[in-house]
């Protein structure tokens, strides 16, 4: 229990470690253009890794830096319209914190040969854009292009798979300070990578915790970062019901106050932000243990007033509740998959209580 407990708090703590981490990887000062086969940054490490050995070559990203999309996927379709702007808007945060020399100014000889990326291509081979589990996230990431040396290439089958090699573009790029320009070092590069795991989640509990929305788009942020695919939403337990079901108004009396509270607009616009990012939504609400907060809305939902959960099996009204909770939720959540709990069941407050004892001997 005390490690459920501090499931967001350790989110938070990962959420922070996240930042610093990806803010100090934009960052590039050394003189050297060495990097450690152990030291390659990119997160997590891709299945298959090439990199150039000349130190001396350079490849600055121009100002000027943009993305195409060729090939047959539609250019203006949402996921992969909003994972470009992400982009790009990392690539100009970079420049925005350094004054760019000029192309023509590129001259000196001794500083080593210069190349500059100018943009990049992406091809996605599959319109289909569903987000669901076991989909193929697989892509390919050439900087330069061998074909086209003034921009990057990346080919994914479908989407998702093109949102993780645009963060891993975004990953290899830096401020040199010393040059004052932005570089991507140690290129030619050739990535060509895929999930080991299909399953890669985070858990955070706001039943115990309640969290605004801003922080929980914070976390999926994060997540977006390393490559995760699976917000594990603990939403409710017996501390709180914070989540409206609109078929069942009165089973969000179970918050812990009327500000602490997720509408059913509000979970929809967490699966949203979420998909944008090839990240599912996986809610999780605990039956029959973990549910005294039912019944503050539905009193009948607990076996007595002393004794509230697990919830009462002997009243087919539970059931119905259950059901109604799933219709309400297959509206919103759309992944495959729903955490029902089912831990921690203690069975002695059904044998303690009479009505029930009596119903479950009827059923033998």
């Amino acid at each position: 229990m005390a490690v459920r407990t501090c499931v967001v708090r350790g989110a938070c703590l990962w959420l922070a470690v996240m930042t610093m981490w990806r803010s100090a990887s934009l960052a590039w000062s050394s003189s050297e253009h060495s990097i450690h086969i152990n030291k390659i940054p990119i997160w997590p490490m891709p299945a298959n890794v090439e990199y150039g050995m000349n130190e001396n070559y350079i490849l600055a990203v121009a100002k000027n830096f943009s993305v195409a999309i060729i090939g047959q996927y539609p250019g203006s379709a949402p996921v992969l319209q909003s994972g470009i702007s992400r982009f790009l808007n990392t690539i100009h945060l970079l420049h925005d914190q350094i004054d760019m020399v000029e192309e023509d100014g590129l001259t000196d000889k001794a500083a080593g040969t210069f190349s500059f990326l100018r943009g990049l291509r992406v091809n996605v081979e599959s319109w289909d854009d569903q987000l669901q589990f076991g989909i193929d996230e697989s892509y390919e990431l050439k900087v330069p292009d061998p074909d086209s040396p003034n921009y990057a290439y990346l080919k994914a089958k479908n989407v998702y798979g093109a949102l993780y090699g645009l963060e891993t573009l975004s990953q290899l790029c830096f401020l040199n300070f010393a040059r004052r320009n932005v570089i991507v070092p140690m290129a030619p590069w050739t990535i060509i990578d895929q999930p080991r795991f299909s399953y890669r989640g985070l858990l955070i509990d706001t039943a115990r915790h309640f969290q605004p929305l801003e922080m929980i788009k914070k976390v999926i942020d994060a997540m977006a970062y390393s490559k995760l695919n699976v917000l594990h939403w603990h939403v409710v337990d017996t501390q709180s019901f914070p989540l409206e079901i609109p078929s069942l108004p009165k089973l969000w009396n179970g918050a812990y106050s009327p500000s602490e509270r997720y509408t059913m607009k509000d979970a929809h616009e967490i699966v949203e932000y979420a998909r944008m990012r090839g990240i599912n939504v996986l809610a999780e609400i605990d039956v029959p243990g973990h549910a005294g907060s039912w019944g503050i809305g539905y009193p009948h939902l607990w076996p007595s007033y002393n004794c509230q959960q697990p919830l009462d099996v002997s009243n087919e009204f539970t059931f119905k509740v259950i059901d109604t909770i799933l219709s309400d939720f297959s509206k919103v959540f759309k992944f495959k998959f729903i955490h029902l709990g089912g831990d921690e069941v203690n069975t002695s407050c059904w044998s303690n209580t009479g009505h029930i004892r009596k119903w479950y001997v009827l059923k033998l």
